[in-house]
């Protein structure tokens, strides 16, 4: 059993002698490349009862969705509270649906969209809730431009209620509907939403389109 041992260990030594200290610290490039290269597209799937079981991951979890449409909510009823209420009686109508306006799309680039790429999941989530995408400076004004849209719509469906209540209860009744911080906040979310729709829906035509394009030409070829 002895001589066996050591014969072993003598063919191990033999072999191991032949290599060259590069040998021993050869790394497995494709290993390497794998997990250099690695993405959430490219990884494997894994199931929420397993990352729970290896991070202690609450069996309850709010959907980003879910946050993303209380953050929109919270900053439009935020907007309607310090600006609309704050400015009221220091603004004449006019100017004070500007500065409303304004805040609306100023609020949503500086503070609600850095906030939704905050609490995403995965990189790019948040794109999907958000009209205007970019970060660069000029991003600042095409959500304040987006926020005038926003607001007229927003005022275009308040007279739409106020007239339904009109013709339903009487128009003195229907004089004290008024704007209220919670009410400002939903439709300004649900108009924000839509056109976001509006987007994510026409971006997704032209991809595919262009999926279309890009597999039809490498059929030819």
């Amino acid at each position: 059993m002895a001589k066996k041992k050591n014969k072993k260990d003598a063919v191990q030594h033999s072999e191991d002698h032949g290599k060259t200290t590069a040998d021993f610290y050869k790394l497995k490039t494709d290993a390497v490349d794998r997990l250099v290269n690695a993405s959430a597209e490219t990884a494997p799937k894994v199931s929420e009862k397993e990352i729970r079981e290896f991070t202690g991951k609450r069996k309850f979890n709010i959907p980003y969705w879910a946050k993303a449409l209380f953050i929109k909510f919270w900053f439009a009823g935020a907007v309607c509270f310090f600006f609309f209420f704050g400015l009221g009686p220091y603004l004449q109508m006019a100017d004070l649906l500007f500065v409303l306006g304004a805040a609306l799309g100023a609020v949503k680039n500086l503070l609600e969209n850095n906030l939704l790429r905050f609490t995403e999941k995965t990189e790019g989530e948040s794109k999907r809730f958000m009209l205007v995408e970019y970060k660069q400076f000029w991003g600042l004004f095409l959500d304040v431009f987006y926020g005038f849209v926003i607001l007229a719509a927003v005022m275009y469906i308040y007279n739409l209620i106020t007239l339904g209540l009109a013709a339903t209860i009487g128009s003195e009744k229907a004089a004290g509907f008024g704007v209220e911080p919670l009410l400002f906040g939903l439709i300004v979310t649900a108009v924000d939403m839509l056109f976001i729709s509006i987007k994510n829906l026409i971006k997704k035509i032209i991809n595919d389109a262009k999926k279309t394009v890009s597999e039809q030409a490498g059929r030819k070829q």
